[in-house]
C-alpha cells in the first residue's frame, strides 16, 4: 500500500506537474473566453442564431438548440440530438460565444456524417462512465485484499478512460477546424474577430491535452504498480 501511495520522487513531481498543467489549462480557457466574450461582433447576430444557420445549412434542421445552465457547459448531445449552449453563449453576439457555438455545431456535423472517432467515443462511453466512477474502488480493494485480478481490472477500467481522452483530443481539434472554416467562409466573423475565436478554441483544446497528459501519467503509474508487486 505505501509503495503505491508514496512512490518515487519523480512520480510525485510528475503528478504535481500534471495537476498544475490541468489547473493552468482550465484557467487559460476561462480567461481567454471571458476576454473575447466581451468583444461584440460587427455582424451583431447571436451565437444561437449563427448556430441555427450552420445546422440548417448542413441539413440538420432537426437538431434543436437549447439554453443550458452554467458557464462553459456547452456541449452536443448525440442521444437527444441537441446543441446545448450555456447562458454566457446562447444569447451573446460576441466573438467568444460564436466561436464556442460553432464548435458545438461542428460536433453535430461529425455525428451526422458518421465521423469515425465520434462513433468510437460513443461506443466506449458506457464503459468509461462506469470506470471513472469505480476504478479506484477496484484498486483499493485489490491492494488491501492483495488480489492482482482486482488491480488489473482497475487498470483496465482506467485505461478505457485514457483511450476516451486520446480519442477526444483529435475529435475536439476537428470540431474546431470545422467551426473556423465555416466562420471564415460564411463571414460570421471578420478580421481580428476570427483571430479571437481561434484563440478561444485553441485554449479549449489545451485543456483536453492537459487532461490526456495527466491521465497518461496516472496510467503509467498504475502499470508500474503491477511490476512492483
Amino acid at each position: 500500500m505505501p509503495m503505491f501511495f508514496g512512490g518515487d520522487p519523480i512520480w510525485i513531481f510528475l503528478t504535481i506537474g500534471a495537476l498544475l498543467l490541468s489547473l493552468i489549462a482550465s484557467g487559460m480557457v476561462k480567461s481567454t473566453f471571458n476576454k473575447h466574450n466581451k468583444v461584440r461582433t460587427v455582424g451583431g447576430r447571436t451565437a444561437a442564431q449563427i448556430a441555427r444557420e450552420m445546422l440548417d445549412a448542413n441539413g440538420l434542421s432537426h437538431v434543436e438548440i437549447v439554453k443550458h445552465p452554467g458557464t462553459l457547459s456547452d456541449h452536443y448531445d448525440p442521444r437527444s440530438q441537441t446543441v446545448a449552449l450555456s447562458q454566457s453563449v446562447h444569447d451573446n453576439a460576441t466573438v467568444g460565444a460564436i466561436g464556442v457555438a460553432a464548435h458545438e455545431v461542428g460536433h453535430a456535423i461529425q455525428h451526422a456524417t458518421g465521423y469515425v472517432p465520434i462513433k468510437i467515443r460513443h461506443a466506449i462511453f458506457p464503459v468509461v462512465s462506469f470506470g471513472t466512477r469505480f476504478w479506484y474502488i477496484f484498486l483499493i480493494a485489490g491492494i488491501f485484499l492483495e488480489m492482482m485480478n482486482l488491480i488489473y481490472a482497475a487498470i483496465l477500467l482506467y485505461a478505457f478512460g485514457f483511450v476516451f481522452q486520446l480519442i477526444t483530443l483529435p475529435l475536439e481539434i476537428d470540431a474546431s477546424a470545422r467551426a473556423m472554416r465555416t466562420i471564415v467562409d460564411k463571414g460570421y466573423l471578420v478580421g481580428n474577430e476570427v483571430r479571437g475565436a481561434r484563440k478561444v478554441l485553441t485554449a479549449a483544446a489545451f485543456t483536453y491535452l492537459a487532461a490526456m497528459i495527466a491521465s497518461l501519467i496516472q496510467l503509467i503509474r498504475l502499470l508500474m504498480l503491477t511490476r512492483r508487486r
